[in-house]
């Protein structure tokens, strides 16, 4: 079983607008759609048949019973998802003419904020994937990052996706520093070349502090793997009219998962290795996968059925 841990909240997209009646431009109107990082990467798991559970803290309100709803529609187990009172952190989106999404939050007081590691790992877990919002609000941040180091601590394997959203890091130095300092902990590190432009490394520096494996990806551009023996691969993004970028990142997390666990190399002795031919077959499935998710509003992470 795979266990994605981190938040769940809900995404505000905006629908096209029209004009006011006096012909000035309407502000546009937005749809509720599900989402937050780890949210996605459990549902896209979940689509593509892997076992997967959700480790979280979920609001009682509506938008939280919808989101707990969509992971049961995916075949996503809840049984290590918290509950609480406080209302489901939102996220307005606004979407460039190329698609691409950016984010303001609003997060004070939310339920996913309070989250507590769990006494023991979930039984039978082979890998754990974390990232986003979560591993940046406190006091959950430092909740989320003791269940990191505990699991790699304990043999798991471990993903890491930052998902950087600035908007939400009040001191950029501290961050990148607790960034080094997960990186010991992690199996595979996953994130777009704009969080590597923002971090300010490389993949071989990170490399240097303990991941197995890099990925990075570049939008349109496909994906590049670099791994500790210095071997690097590049595949091609798939072309697709796309609608948005919302949780393209997320579908890549869950389908190299997917992918690595379906060649039983849910490991770092395993990643390692991994030959150059697995290695392109998860990379392009995964470019596949996102593919997908652009040409579809929101974050809409496609089923098995669909990749062939």
């Amino acid at each position: 079983m795979i266990v994605v841990a981190g938040e769940a909240l809900i995404d505000l997209v905006p629908q096209e607008a029209g004009r006011a009646p006096d012909g000035r431009a309407a502000l546009p109107d937005l749809a509720p759609r599900l989402g937050g990082g780890p949210y996605n990467t459990a549902v896209a798991l979940g689509r593509l048949g892997s076992p997967v559970a959700f480790c979280s803290r979920v609001s009682r309100d509506t938008f939280g019973e919808a989101l707990l709803d969509g992971l049961r529609a995916a075949g996503v187990g809840l049984a290590y998802v918290q509950r609480g009172p406080e209302p489901t952190t939102l996220a307005v989106a606004s979407i460039g003419e190329d698609g691409s999404a950016g984010y303001s939050f609003y997060v004070e007081g939310t339920a996913d904020r309070l989250f507590t590691a769990p006494a023991r790992l979930p039984d039978g877990v082979r890998a754990m994937s974390f990232g986003t919002c979560s591993l940046v609000l406190e006091p959950g941040a430092s909740a989320y990052e003791e269940l990191l180091r505990r699991a790699a601590a304990s043999g798991v394997f471990t993903a890491l996706d930052p998902n950087v959203r600035a908007a939400l890091i009040p001191d950029a130095d501290a961050y990148r520093a607790r960034f080094t300092s997960w990186l010991p902990s992690v199996t595979l590190l996953k994130l777009s070349q704009e969080d590597a432009d923002w971090l300010g490394g490389t993949p071989h520096e990170w490399l240097s502090h303990g991941p197995a494996a890099v990925v990075v990806t570049r939008g349109g551009d496909g994906l590049s793997l670099y791994t500790r023996d210095g071997s690097e691969l590049r595949v091609p993004g798939e072309r697709v009219d796309v609608v948005d970028t919302i949780g393209a990142g997320d579908t890549v997390n869950a389908a190299l998962l997917h992918g690595l666990a379906e060649r039983d190399a849910l490991s770092a002795d395993a990643l390692r290795g991994l030959d150059a031919g697995g290695w392109e077959a998860v990379l392009r499935f995964a470019a596949r996968a996102a593919a997908i998710t652009c040409s579809r509003a929101g974050a809409e992470p496609p089923y098995a059925r669909e990749l062939g």
